[in-house]
């Protein structure tokens, strides 16, 4: 399954890039994340790996994030990888005017076991519904600061 969202950011490209190459911001944007742990490779380079813990009421999941293309401040291209699925997700940031930034997120979700291609087949919205949740999460804390933590 693939699909492509996109959001307007009335701040900068390098303020936007900024905040977004931080992992130290993403308990501000991404709900449900516990913990991170970098693994291998320079942070935000080609190769470098991260762990990022998530919990969602009782369930865990832990997703292991690999930086496939990095090419700031236009481009950054990753994997996650987790139980059931990989996410190939390609982030494209545009400048739009000197204060505002195109975030365009292109993203293709391969099922890895029966349940999950059960899911992406019975219920694909719910998958582009959180990309877009954490679009408009990491907008607001750009824009206003306000965070989801």
């Amino acid at each position: 399954m693939e699909y492509t969202s996109q959001i307007l950011i009335k701040k900068s490209i390098s303020e936007v890039i900024k905040k977004y190459n931080s992992t130290a911001n993403l308990k501000h944007w991404q709900e449900g994340l516990v913990s991170t742990e970098h693994i291998s490779g320079n942070p935000s380079e080609i190769g470098a790996k991260m762990k990022l813990i998530f919990s969602f009421g009782k369930r865990k999941m832990e997703v292991i994030e690999t930086v496939t293309k990095q090419e700031f401040p236009n481009e950054l291209h990753v994997t996650y990888t987790s139980n059931g699925v990989r996410n190939i997700q390609e982030n494209y940031f545009k400048v739009i005017e000197n204060d505002a930034t195109q975030w365009v997120s292109k993203t293709e979700c391969q099922p890895t076991s029966f349940k999950m291609s059960l899911m992406l087949f019975l219920m694909p919205s719910v998958f582009k519904k959180q990309t877009e949740i954490y679009m408009s999460n990491f907008k607001n804390f750009v824009e206003q600061g306000t965070s989801i933590s």
